[in-house]
């Protein structure tokens, strides 16, 4: 399997690429800044970028959409419907807080629902899990062993539930419902910081104690 993780951006943000080796065809997850390196990093590999999935709309997660769908217009770009308006909204303030512009990327070419299945190459299905609260249409992403989970569960750590549009209920119920009903045993690759499993947030994260 092909896995990488690049930090992006002034906020270091995790940058995911998971596909088949035997094909190429990858998926980016999450490209929230440092654009022009992403492309030059995909092309250099000769990864054929078949899907662009953004966890939530923050744009430290989804501000180099723009350029990765440039440089690979038949990727599919897909997220939930309640975020991709929230880039625009964004856009406008983020040369004060980003470090510079960002260009919207075109409207998802799919809009993603809890338990539908993606595939890449011949990798067996992702699962999507729509977890809102840190946004009003976040989503983690679960296959092999492993789940990407943007800003909703960290390290010893959850998501901020104090933005517009945040919601600290939805946020536990997202990670007590579809988060700690995973195996312990599998991989969580968060939007900031290192990575750990499920038992382990389980059984040492404070945030998870009451549920």
């Amino acid at each position: 399997m092909i896995f990488q993780n690049y930090v992006v951006g002034r906020l270091q943000a995790n940058c995911y690429v998971v596909g088949d080796e035997q094909t190429q065809d990858v998926m980016i997850v999450d490209p929230g800044d440092n654009g022009a390196e992403l492309v030059e990093q995909l092309k250099q590999n000769n990864w054929n970028v078949t899907w662009v999935l953004v966890t939530h709309a923050h744009l430290d997660h989804s501000g180099a959409v723009f350029d990765i769908l440039s440089n690979f217009p038949k990727a599919i770009f897909a997220m939930h419907e309640l975020d991709y308006p929230l880039i625009g909204q964004q856009a406008p303030s983020a040369s004060t807080w980003y470090g510079h512009e960002v260009s919207v990327p075109r409207a998802p070419d799919r809009y993603l629902v809890h338990g539908e299945k993606i595939q890449i190459g011949n990798l067996t299905e992702y699962e999507i899990l729509f977890t809102p609260g840190h946004t009003p249409g976040h989503i983690c992403i679960y296959g092999h062993s492993q789940v990407f989970t943007g800003d909703v569960l960290f390290q010893g750590s959850i998501g901020r539930s104090d933005f517009p549009g945040s919601n600290s209920e939805q946020l536990m119920n997202s990670i007590k419902e579809h988060l700690m009903t995973l195996p312990p045993d599998t991989v969580v690759h968060s939007g900031h910081g290192l990575e750990t499993t499920i038992g382990n947030e389980i059984q040492f994260n404070p945030f998870l104690k009451s549920l």
